[in-house]
């Protein structure tokens, strides 16, 4: 078993779950059950899944679950350019936010290429 809290790619997407949560909080209360649930299940999917795949004893169930951690990422950022196009929350905030994506999709692809699978 690793320590994934040590794990540069968990801390990353354990922020970016907890700025997604805070930026749909200020999105249309209607959405609660739309966009807004689709964006925290994707958010909280990212570090939920660096941290199961940790616990697996090979390397191939470890590289598959941070293949599902980046699409996560992929769908968190599609999720966050149609609330951009529809105008939901704080514009600066998505944008800060779909950066720290974009980074975090580069850093779990270059962990996952260390682990040479």
């Amino acid at each position: 078993m690793r320590n994934f809290k040590q794990l540069l790619i968990w801390q990353k997407g354990f922020q970016i779950a907890k700025t997604s949560i805070a930026l749909v909080n200020s999105f249309p209360k209607e959405e609660k059950y739309g966009i807004s649930s689709q964006i925290t299940r994707a958010a909280i999917s990212i570090p939920s899944n660096i941290a199961e795949g940790s616990s697996r004893n090979s390397m191939k169930d470890y590289k598959r679950y941070l293949e599902i951690s980046l699409g996560s990422c992929f769908e968190l950022e599609t999720q966050l350019l149609i609330a951009e196009a529809v105008n939901f929350g704080d514009k600066d905030k998505r944008q800060e936010l779909l950066k720290d994506i974009d980074e975090e999709e580069k850093m779990i692809m270059s962990f996952m290429n260390k682990l040479k699978l």
